[in-house]
């Protein structure tokens, strides 16, 4: 340990400006001391160590120059994905496998299942261990991002969903005491607006036949602010030809529901599958944003991985099923990515299956979005997803920023994207999605009011997020983050809700360890939202 103190301390006296100088160090070091190269996780974690014992002074420089992949906290906040026990899904889908021991549509293999399987599906130790994990990286974990994946969340017992969720909230809290009501999550939560470790952002995956207004009313209770639901196609002949067990008109009327109660909404889509074909793939992307009725706020590009597992499989050996080639594939991507409108994201292209398990099709390739990046920059072809313009470590505080707004109609409301960015709107630095409710325009309010009262006569604050490093929670640093970017959005929204469209309240789907952000803010806890008079 004293070789690393030693070591650590040549370091700081003549700090490597770049990774490379570090690179050049570590080789140095491991001739002179004849010991293997120092991996950085190793010095992060020796730094960290003296850093307790109060043995060296910080030096921030160090720290970001030891992070392992930083990526991980460029969006602002990190996140945490944790996995469901296995159980009974209700979907029969052809595509969809199976495996022993395993949350349907998932398999061994994957990253997060391994994960999962190791700690045996507890979300307490799942939540503990990636938070350690992410700490020993160098990143803060102050903002979480929590990722509940493991099939249709909406078909385990209520019982069981609000154990999982306290128990995330319990290690975010580093709490104690039994999770067995829906009161002793409402505590944990409460505990979470003020700890270490908040929940800024808490997402699901369910189907949209799932959906209705009483489950998003109680999706809130759970402290739920982002839904994943499972569409994998728009053509009715293609979902029934998969037996997905839904049609069309369940996925258009979850939109709306989700998106009026304020959640932000991410399509899962799947090319390739049985009953599509290239011309009808590049046609469902162009109609997910030309048709109001659909108009998701995040995409994850799932092609259709052929895999032994499911009865997809049988239909490719009768021949009935043609997987893609990489390269028509990968042409296909491109085309889609460059139909992607200024207002969403793409969280994933492809899944994290094991490519030795996919039989056939580009799925195999686990780095296609890298290789579709190059090929549409060698091509000089763009993607306006936000994801490929965040600003990350290429934030410059000289270049001059611009607010641009974007109104689109969407589930029979009215959806408004306002942005600071750069002229040429490649780089991104900050974003507010404000939504004036489907009620505003068509005055039939059916039910929706007995569940969502709170929400009556209001404009709702959908999502708002600043990119660049991840800044702890009250500090000012060399990043977007903290820098006023959101409070500007934020004042922009509440402005338009009260002249524009004469609304005397805007409320917030706010993530329980976000409401101190928002108090300070003028907003109060009304229900499960945030609420401001105008």
């Amino acid at each position: 340990m004293e070789i690393q103190k030693e070591i650590i301390e040549k370091l700081l006296k003549n700090p490597p400006k770049d990774p490379f100088q570090l690179a050049e160090f570590k080789r140095k070091i491991s001739q002179e001391y004849k010991i293997p190269s120092l991996k950085n996780i190793e010095l992060l974690k020796a730094y960290h160590k003296f850093l307790k014992e109060k043995r060296l002074k910080s030096f921030d420089f160090l720290e970001k120059l030891l992070r392992t992949r930083p990526i991980r906290s460029l969006s602002g906040v990190v996140n945490v994905t944790v996995l469901t026990k296995p159980y009974p899904c209700p979907g029969k889908c052809i595509f969809c496998p199976k495996e022993k021991g395993i949350p349907k549509s998932y398999l061994s293999g994957e990253p997060a299942v391994e994960r999962a399987k190791a700690l045996k599906y507890h979300p307490y130790f799942q939540v503990k261990k990636r938070i350690e994990n992410l700490k020993e990286q160098g990143h803060l974990t102050e903002k979480i991002d929590l990722r509940i994946v493991g099939g249709t969340f909406s078909f385990y017992p209520k019982k069981y969903q609000i154990w999982f969720i306290g128990e995330c909230f319990k290690a975010c809290n580093n709490s104690k005491g039994e999770i067995s009501s829906l009161e002793d999550l409402k505590k944990q939560q409460k505990k979470n607006e003020k700890s270490a470790h908040r929940i800024v952002s808490l997402s699901i995956e369910t189907r949209p036949d799932f959906i209705n207004i009483k489950e998003a009313k109680w999706l809130r209770e759970l402290g739920v602010t982002f839904v994943e639901l499972g569409v994998q196609s728009i053509y009715d002949d293609v979902l029934k030809l998969n037996f997905r067990g839904h049609s069309v008109k369940e996925t258009i009327l979850a939109t709306k529901i989700l998106k009026d109660a304020g959640f932000k909404v991410l399509y899962q889509m799947m090319p390739n599958l049985l009953g599509s074909d290239l011309k009808k793939d590049e046609k469902m992307f162009e109609e997910l944003f030309k048709n109001p009725s659909f108009q998701p706020d995040y995409l994850k590009i799932y092609p259709c991985a052929l895999l032994k597992e499911t009865p997809l499989y049988e239909e490719y050996l009768k021949g009935n099923y043609h997987p893609y080639s990489d390269s028509v594939l990968i042409e296909l991507l491109k085309k889609i990515k460059q139909k992607i409108p200024y207002y969403v994201r793409i969280q994933r292209i492809v899944r994290d299956i094991p490519s030795q398990k996919i039989i056939k099709g580009g799925a195999k390739i686990s780095n296609l979005r890298q290789i579709i990046k190059r090929e549409m920059e060698k091509e000089k072809l763009i993607c306006k997803c936000i994801r490929c313009r965040e600003i990350r470590e290429n934030y410059d505080p000289k270049e001059k920023i611009f607010l641009f707004r974007q109104d689109y109609f969407a589930s029979e409301g009215k959806e408004i994207f306002l942005s600071f960015e750069n002229k040429e709107r490649n780089k991104i630095l900050s974003f507010l999605r404000l939504r004036i409710p489907s009620f505003f325009f068509n005055r039939q309010e059916k039910n929706f009011y007995d569940y969502f009262k709170v929400l009556k006569g209001a404009g709702i604050i959908r999502e708002v997020k600043t990119f660049g490093r991840e800044v702890a929670i009250g500090k000012k640093e060399f990043s977007p983050q903290h820098q006023g970017l959101g409070k500007k959005l934020i004042k922009k929204a509440e402005k338009i809700c009260k002249k524009e469209f004469k609304l005397k309240k805007i409320a917030v789907i706010s993530g329980v360890g976000a409401r101190e952000y928002f108090r300070k803010l003028g907003y109060r806890l009304r229900d499960t939202f945030m609420i401001k008079k105008l």
